[in-house]
């Protein structure tokens, strides 16, 4: 089969990942085998290439947002031609508090999907067959591959903020994650307000109905009730925070962040505001959202790319060069 390898970790500018012919993977006990169809590009996926995380696997196929066909290992609940999703989380071992409590986001020995474990960058994948989950008819290839962790996390972001019905909820920054998540708050009747940079973001935040839009600079008219950031920015969470009324809460949905700022601790936090980290998802985040997608209609903005242009599909993420998600279809 043909799969994106990443050898080396380094810049996306000089093409770190090589297009490969290498066997076909087997699937094993409790796994099945995917034809892949469709795989999301995310910016964690640039992370790993760009060598931003630490190697878990060398060399490793990335991509953790499979669009795929079940072609072995089925299973009565998951029969030969099943379409399925993979996220992110492609695996915990099951057993430990987290994993008992409904809490298997922060399992300690999680396998991940396109990082650990080779992903969907490729012709064929595996996957455990606990980890996936059977998609909608209502959500064709292309829209459901960015669902599957842009839209996933988006949406416990929302959940981690505790966001109610009603609400008025602020979106710093507004990419592949942003513009699926504003479309679970028009559902809830919410109103939002979106800070982001770059005129081809904010120009689809006001396609989508945002009540208000500025940039990275400038403070929502009024007090939110929630506020979720999206960029990998302590000086975003420091304008979220500010723009909070008392006992809001700030979501931070960032696998990493860099310096954060001082800031005012009576002014910006007192108050019994909040600041809550996103950390990864549960099967429960993704069949509920999965649910939701499919009945609201979810529409990602999408840009298609080969598999032979995974470089550059990963370096317009880098860039900011496309309006919501970028798709390899294979």
């Amino acid at each position: 089969m043909k799969a994106a390898i990443l050898a080396k970790p380094a810049p996306i500018v000089d093409r770190p990942l090589h297009i490969r012919d290498v066997p076909t993977p087997e699937p094993g006990s409790g796994q099945v085998l995917l034809k892949v169809r469709a795989c999301g590009v995310c910016r964690t996926d640039l992370h790993i290439t760009e060598g931003e995380l630490p190697r878990r696997r060398s060399p490793v196929v990335p991509g953790h947002q499979i669009v795929g066909e079940i072609v072995a290992g089925a299973t009565a609940e998951l029969p030969l031609g099943t379409r399925v999703g993979v996220s992110w989380i492609g695996g915990t071992e099951g057993t430990c508090w987290y994993c008992r409590n409904h809490k298997e986001n922060l399992c300690d020995s999680p396998t991940f999907t396109g990082y650990s474990v080779d992903g969907g960058y490729a012709e064929f994948a595996v996957a455990r067959s606990d980890f996936v989950f059977p998609l909608p008819e209502a959500l064709d290839d292309l829209r459901a591959a960015p669902l599957l962790c842009a839209g996933i996390i988006g949406f416990r972001s929302l959940r981690v903020a505790e966001v109610q019905p009603g609400e008025r909820v602020g979106l710093f920054g507004f990419g592949a994650s942003a513009h699926l998540a504003i479309d679970v708050l028009h559902a809830w009747n919410c109103e939002v307000y979106v800070s982001t940079r770059g005129e081809s973001h904010q120009k689809l935040a006001r396609s989508m109905n945002a009540a208000w839009v500025g940039t990275e600079n400038d403070k929502p008219p009024t007090e939110l009730d929630r506020a979720i950031t999206f960029a990998p920015s302590g000086a975003v969470v420091v304008a979220a925070l500010s723009s909070l009324r008392k006992g809001g809460v700030v979501s931070i949905n960032a696998i990493h962040l860099d310096r954060v700022p001082e800031f005012d601790y009576d002014r910006l936090l007192w108050g019994e505001r909040q600041l809550r980290s996103v950390t990864n998802m549960t099967r429960d985040d993704a069949r509920d959202f999965l649910k939701i997608a499919a009945e609201i209609g979810i529409h990602p903005r999408v840009t298609q790319f080969s598999l032979e242009q995974a470089n550059e599909a990963l370096l317009a993420v880098k860039r900011d060069a496309i309006d919501g998600a970028a798709v390899i279809v294979v």
